[in-house]
Parts: C-alpha cells; sequence; structure tokens
C-alpha cells in the first residue's frame, strides 16, 4: 500500500523559511515523478516543483523559481520542498504526489510537472503572516 506523509508544514512571517518532507512508503522513489503542489482557500490546486528523481532533473512554477528547490535523499526514501522568502501569497495546503510508474531519467522534468500523479499525501499547511 502506497503511503505519502508530509511534514514540516507551520506558519512563518513573510521573508522566513520551511522546509517540506514527503516520506513515502510501498514505493521507492528511485527513477520516479515526485511532485509538490499547493492549494489556497477558495482557489484550484496549482503545481508548485517537480522532480525526475532517476535523472534528478528539476521543474518549478514561475511564482516560486528561485525561492523554492526540490530536492531527494534516496536513502531515506524522502523528497524535500526548500521554501526561503515566502510571501504571505504562498499560505496554502501543500501537497506532494508520486506514483509507481517509473520512468526514464531522461524525461524532463516538465514531464513530471504535468505528470497525472496517482498518490497523494495528506497535506501540510504552510501559512505565512505579513
Amino acid at each position: 500500500q502506497v503511503q505519502l506523509v508530509e511534514s514540516g508544514g507551520g506558519s512563518v512571517q513573510a521573508g522566513g523559511s520551511l522546509t517540506l518532507s514527503c516520506a513515502a512508503s510501498g514505493l521507492t522513489y528511485s527513477r520516479k515523478c515526485v511532485g509538490w503542489f499547493r492549494q489556497a482557500p477558495g482557489k484550484e490546486r496549482e503545481g508548485v516543483a517537480a522532480i525526475n528523481t532517476g535523472g534528478r532533473s528539476t521543474y518549478y512554477a514561475d511564482s516560486v523559481k528561485g525561492r523554492f528547490t526540490i530536492s531527494q535523499d534516496n536513502a531515506k526514501n524522502t523528497v524535500y520542498l526548500q521554501m526561503n522568502s515566502l510571501a504571505p501569497e504562498d499560505t496554502a495546503m501543500y501537497y506532494c504526489a508520486a506514483d509507481l510508474k517509473p520512468i526514464s531519467p531522461w524525461s524532463s522534468a516538465g514531464y513530471c510537472y504535468r505528470y497525472e500523479y496517482n498518490y497523494w499525501g495528506q497535506g501540510t499547511q504552510v501559512t505565512v503572516s505579513s
């Protein structure tokens, strides 16, 4: 049974940082697409970042580029989202997503960003105050 568990959310002031973690069980992150998404109240879910864990290529939404970093730790079977220079508009529930289907290490991370994921975590809340 696949399970994704996010952690690391919280409340910070604008300009602060948080690191979100997404630990997986029932699947390994090796050669997979993994994505981070967020949904603010009253808004649609949007992609934040994605990684091709085989080739380690990454992709970011324009709104977070230069501020957020997605990374992986294969030994811990965990994917991270380092978030710096947080702003109130980053306030949302953050979700990670993954899939059992292996992908080529040469697939672009943009492919992972647009991927239709089958497994989602329960979410972790990030609140940024001004």
